[in-house]
């Protein structure tokens, strides 16, 4: 059997950790599989001394994971140190500077500095591999950059954030408030004491910046991305939904459309019907449309150290094997400059949540104004929770009333000029909740 590929990690946090035990684990099958055995030969870490629950003895420490990166010790570098800057790209650059290959689980690394470092990989004749930077342990990477090669892609997107769907996931099955559920995932791990970066929806924008380039053979441009988090959907809007045959997910979308690639993560209703739509807790799920295969969906565990990990020696696998590919499926110059769809241009339905005054007029001014712009109504319905009342407003206004509007297709420059009017008539008392709809 051939020489063993020796490998130096840096960073032994959950994923860290995971590597080094399931390369233990499945070292006999690794090797067969491989041709070859995988080996550690040195790892490196903030600190030595903590408890991982597992013994560094047997391998070097390198106190410094730019040392690592280039020490003669190891053929392929592991950065799972985290952040798109620092260390973390320092160590990557001097790994791929080296001539040593590089595999990593660092979305934000990718997003932002994904380009240059392929180029930095081919020009030294390694690998850039990246698996694990999306959607956990879903082989994703693979799949599109692999596996449907000979597919045009029409349309990427998934839950891939799964914070964001374990807290819509909570909200909606227990009645629970967005609030408590945040304080339940970050009690339970789920979510960071800042939990901006994922419920934001900057997590999604980052895997999906990487999607985009595999699936549509473009340049990443993570600025590209219209974002909006979930920090603002209440459990009127999921019974609101689930009422209407929909379930509320945070969802990264890219789109080829006529005018270019459309990238966009916002919250959605999707038909309980779908695939996406049962996804629940942590768990991601991927949707590819493309000519050949139509519609495929790969769903599993999003994070985690166990499935992070098991991406992670997936790459590794690669790489002793002897394989290299493009990190994006085609040579760094063969990348098309990504050509921005705007979201203004985005046409499908909406959910529209109005807080409206009682008093007369309202009704008809709401109506008057969508049908200015043309905007037919799928349905209207006036909205009180079990139990509740109408919220009593100053000046004579009248209480507020919840009314919810359905709209079939129309352009998101258009449904947003026309709530803008509504607004401006002065018959609403909060800020309008609008919602995308994705139907089948």
């Amino acid at each position: 059997m051939a020489v063993s590929l020796r490998v130096g990690i840096a960073g032994l946090g959950t994923v860290g950790v995971g590597v080094l035990r399931l390369l233990e684990r499945q070292a006999a099958s690794l090797a067969l599989r491989a041709g070859r055995g995988i080996e550690i030969t040195a790892v490196s870490a903030r600190t030595r001394d903590k408890d991982r629950g597992i013994d560094l003895a047997k391998w070097q420490w390198f106190a410094d994971p730019a040392a690592l990166a280039v020490a003669a010790e190891i053929d392929v570098f592991v950065e799972l140190i985290g952040g798109s800057d620092g260390a973390a790209l320092a160590a990557v650059e001097a790994a791929l500077g080296a001539g040593k290959s590089v595999v990593t689980a660092n979305k934000a690394l990718i997003a932002k500095h994904g380009l240059r470092l392929a180029q930095l990989a081919e020009d030294h004749g390694v690998a850039l591999a990246f698996e694990a930077s999306v959607a956990g342990g879903i082989p994703i990477i693979k799949t599109l950059r692999e596996a449907l090669a000979g597919n045009r892609v029409e349309r990427v997107y998934g839950i891939l954030n799964g914070t964001c769907n374990y807290i819509l996931t909570r909200m909606e099955m227990e009645g629970l408030a967005f609030a408590d559920c945040l304080r339940e995932a970050q009690a339970l791990g789920y979510a960071e004491a800042d939990p901006t970066f994922d419920i934001g929806g900057f997590d999604t924008a980052h895997k999906l910046a990487i999607l985009t380039s595999l699936a549509f053979g473009t340049a990443i441009d993570p600025d590209a991305i219209a974002i909006e988090g979930i920090e603002t959907i209440s459990l009127a809007d999921l019974e609101a939904a689930a009422e209407l045959g929909y379930r509320v997910k945070l969802l990264g979308v890219a789109q080829r459309t006529p005018t270019g690639i459309e990238q966009r993560v916002h919250p959605t209703m999707v038909p309980k019907s779908s695939a996406i739509a049962q996804v629940m807790g942590v768990t991601n799920a991927v949707t590819i449309d493309a000519d050949a295969i139509h519609e495929l969906t790969l769903a599993g565990p999003g994070a985690g150290g166990e499935a992070t990990a098991s991406a992670v020696v997936a790459d590794l696998s690669d790489l002793a094997r002897g394989q290299n590919m493009p990190p994006f499926g085609l040579p760094v110059a063969a990348l098309a400059p990504l050509q921005r769809a705007p979201i203004q241009m985005h046409e499908g339905g909406y959910y529209i949540r109005l807080s409206v005054f009682d008093r007369p007029g309202a009704a008809a001014a709401i109506a008057s104004r969508m049908a200015e712009r043309n905007i037919s109504l799928e349905s209207i319905m006036q909205r009180r929770r079990p139990g509740t009342k109408p919220s009593a407003k100053p000046s004579g206004q009248g209480d507020a009333v919840p009314v919810v509007l359905i709209t079939y297709a129309t352009h998101e420059k258009t449904i947003r000029e026309a709530v803008d009017a509504v607004v401006a008539d002065g018959y609403i008392a909060e800020k309008p909740q609008l919602i995308r709809i994705e139907r089948e």
